[in-house]
């Protein structure tokens, strides 16, 4: 079963979960759930080795 990628990032967004790390196999998964999250533009990967890519949320704020 896969987890819950959209309870993981409404985590984050709260402040509960600092990350999320997503491996080759899981990022199918992650991209469906995280393409129709409202709040996608506040969840960045940053790409590490061997295709595994650390999500953090990061604020948009409006200067």
């Amino acid at each position: 079963m896969a987890p819950d990628y959209r309870q993981m990032m409404d985590d984050m967004r709260a402040g509960k979960l600092d990350q999320i790390e997503i491996t080759p196999e899981t990022f199918t998964a992650f991209r469906a759930a995280w393409t129709n999250y409202a709040g996608r533009e506040e969840i960045v990967g940053q790409a590490k080795r061997n295709g595994q890519i650390i999500y953090r949320y990061q604020s948009v704020s409006e200067d």
